[in-house]
Parts: structure tokens; C-alpha cells; sequence
């Protein structure tokens, strides 16, 4: 995912904000049905999603909960690292970070029945959950209203260090991974949660983005700007 800044809410007419306000909604129910199917495929969920799935295995808190409890968690380290150099419009976050939460235990509610016979079959739920999430990203992305929480880490943490966002977002991706980890072979003796699907994951979400963000730049222009 490449960096980009958000548009002041202030600055944006009405209408536009609406419709932008509107189209992230939209971006986070897309991600959340993401992260559902990859979580029912079984095969390894994507990198932000990991911890929380393996914190929900081990803990009462379900896999939206936990995103939020994340997410959360991410929020207070940026306003830490940034202190007063912290934008408290940035705060748009944590609802961000509710409703992402809430509408991914919604999806996962709503598949609860699919259950793959073979390989194959999640596979093609894992492919279902990767597409989901890059379509969701890039819509994220197009909508400009705010980041969510762990891009947020991100650019914060590039703000107090000299190191470029690409190379901080894949040791941001690799710790979280790591995380999940450690956390379910601690508890269950067993690594749940990280598998060649994560790996896809990886791979393959930063560069479905790219390429949807470029279709996002045009329908962002015809239909979202006033």
C-alpha cells in the first residue's frame, strides 16, 4: 500500500464528505467479509488479521473484538510516538476501528456455515478473502476520509524514524505475523492462524491494491470528488 494523506474533513463540501464518508463504510464491510473468507478457508489469515485471530482462539474475545482491542492498542502508540506532533483528527480511527470490528464478526456470522471438503476448496475461499481485502483496501484508500489504525501505526512511526513506509509496513506485517505466532504456539502448542495463505496474503493484496487503485482513481473522480 503506498502512503498518502488524508483530506481535512473541514475543507471537504458537504456532499463530497457524505459520499466519501459513505464509500469507506463501504470499503470496511468489503474487508471485513475479507477477512472472513480467508479466516473459513483456513489456510492463514492475512498479516493485520493474524494476532487477533490467535488472541480470539485463546482468549473469550471474538476475532472483531480482538481487531478492536488492536487497533486500539495502535492508536495509543501513535499519539506516544508523535505526542505533540499528533493530529487528533487522526482520532477518526477508533470508530473506524469499531465498526471494522463489528461488521467482521457480522461476516464471519454470516458464512458460518461454509465449511471447504478439500485443498481446493480453501483455496478458493482463501483467493475470495484476498481479492475481498484488496478491494477493500483500495477502496479505503480512495475514500480519504482516514487511515485505519495499523497504516496509521505506520506513518507515525516513519515520522520519528528515517525509514521508508514500504520497508516499515513489511516489518510491521512480518511482527504481527511473528505475534500470532508466538501467542498460539504458547498457548495451544500449535501455530494457527499463519499459513501459505498468509503468505498469498502478503504478496498478492499490496499488488491487487496497485492495480485497483488505479480503476479507484477514476470512480474516485467521477463520482466521489464535488
Amino acid at each position: 500500500m503506498q502512503e498518502r494523506k488524508t483530506t481535512p474533513l473541514t475543507e471537504m463540501p458537504v456532499k463530497e464528505l457524505i459520499k466519501r464518508s459513505i464509500f469507506l463504510l463501504a470499503a470496511l464491510f468489503v474487508m471485513a467479509f475479507g477477512v472472513a473468507f480467508s479466516i473459513k478457508g483456513d489456510l492463514g489469515t492475512s498479516p493485520i488479521s493474524s494476532f487477533p485471530y490467535a488472541v480470539s482462539l485463546i482468549t473469550p474475545l471474538t476475532v472483531g473484538q480482538a481487531t478492536i482491542a488492536l487497533h486500539c492498542i495502535l492508536i495509543a502508540s501513535q499519539i506516544l510516538l508523535l505526542r505533540k506532533q499528533y493530529d487528533p483528527f487522526q482520532l477518526l480511527q477508533l470508530p473506524a476501528a469499531l465498526v471494522f470490528g463489528l461488521l467482521t464478526d457480522f461476516a464471519l456470522n454470516v458464512i458460518s456455515d461454509l465449511s471447504p471438503s478439500s485443498y481446493a476448496g480453501q483455496w478458493r475461499l482463501c483467493i475470495i478473502g484476498l481479492i475481498l481485502v484488496a478491494v477493500g483496501v483500495s477502496m479505503e484508500v480512495t475514500s480519504k476520509i482516514v487511515t485505519l489504525a495499523g497504516e496509521g501505526f505506520v506513518l507515525a512511526f516513519c515520522k520519528v524514524a528515517p525509514i521508508k513506509f514500504s520497508n516499515m509496513k513489511v516489518c510491521f506485517d512480518v511482527s504481527l505475523v511473528a505475534l500470532a505466532c508466538i501467542t498460539s504456539f504458547t498457548f495451544l502448542h500449535a501455530i494457527e492462524g499463519v499459513r501459505e495463505g498468509t503468505v498469498a496474503a502478503a504478496v498478492l493484496v499490496g499488488l491487487l491494491t496497485k492495480q485497483l487503485n488505479k480503476w479507484m482513481a477514476k470512480f474516485e473522480k467521477r463520482y466521489l470528488c464535488s
